[in-house]
């Protein structure tokens, strides 16, 4: 692919962040789904991010692989598949233009949800074993990540609600990522949005996504998660409203 030098450090960034999300549990990754449409098209900054993200996967489900919910897990699937398709459909027929402020709008809600859920308001939700939580949070889960690989928040709000310990938490969330980002990778590939051209440019940032793996392990502990996550939260939510203004203008 062919990109700036701010594209390639933004890109690279972008690497080395997934793969810390994915074994740390931060949500790192967030930061970069409004950015990377900056320096490529925002249909085409979807299909990009979706072979980085399943080859952090792996990472994650390595080395998590002893710890998950298949019971939580199995239950939500059906539902993603339905959000997943639906999604598709729409990034069928939209354009950059439309895509931008919808990304935009797709991540200020998500965020507005991570405040809620620190305020306490949805930790008080007593619907978790309910089936239509499930149903409204898996195709929530699945059109977000179709449209915008931003379904971290939904999972977060489902996997809390279903109450998961903390490893039991992190592997499912692995698992289920990494399923349903492998059935990304063809939906976008039909939608010319993952091409072997931006194949090509996924495996030279690999050593990335390694190294910010490896940083997740060793530095999880150390991490004052609060506070690195209202920065990121900040930081997610300027170029959000970015995208919105710069769509709607």
């Amino acid at each position: 692919m062919e990109l700036s030098v701010f594209g390639w450090l933004l890109v690279i960034g972008c690497a080395v962040a997934i793969g810390f999300s994915k074994t740390s549990g931060v949500a790192l990754g967030l930061l970069f789904v409004p950015l990377l449409p900056l320096v490529m098209g925002a249909r085409e900054s979807v299909g990009f991010m979706i072979p980085l993200l399943c080859m952090a996967d792996v990472l994650a489900v390595v080395y998590w692989r002893a710890h998950v919910s298949w019971s939580v897990l199995l239950r939500l699937l059906p539902w993603v598949l339905v959000g997943v398709l639906g999604g598709w459909q729409v990034l069928r027929v939209i354009s950059d233009a439309l895509l931008l402020p919808v990304i935009g709008v797709v991540i200020l809600g998500l965020l507005a949800v991570m405040f809620g859920r620190r305020g306490g308001w949805a930790s008080e939700w007593e619907v978790g074993r309910r089936w239509w939580f499930a149903g409204a949070m898996g195709i929530l889960a699945g059109a977000t990540t179709m449209m915008a690989n931003a379904a971290g928040p939904v999972m977060v709000i489902y996997l809390l609600a279903m109450g998961l310990k903390k490893r039991e938490f992190v592997g499912t969330s692995a698992w289920f990522f990494w399923m349903v980002n492998l059935a990304k990778v063809g939906l976008a590939a039909l939608l010319g949005l993952t091409t072997l051209s931006s194949l090509g440019t996924n495996m030279v940032l690999l050593p990335g996504i390694v190294v910010g793996g490896v940083l997740g392990i060793v530095l999880v502990h150390r991490i004052r998660q609060e506070r690195f996550n209202m920065v990121v939260s900040v930081v997610s939510g300027v170029a959000a409203l970015y995208l919105l203004v710069k769509g709607l203008c």
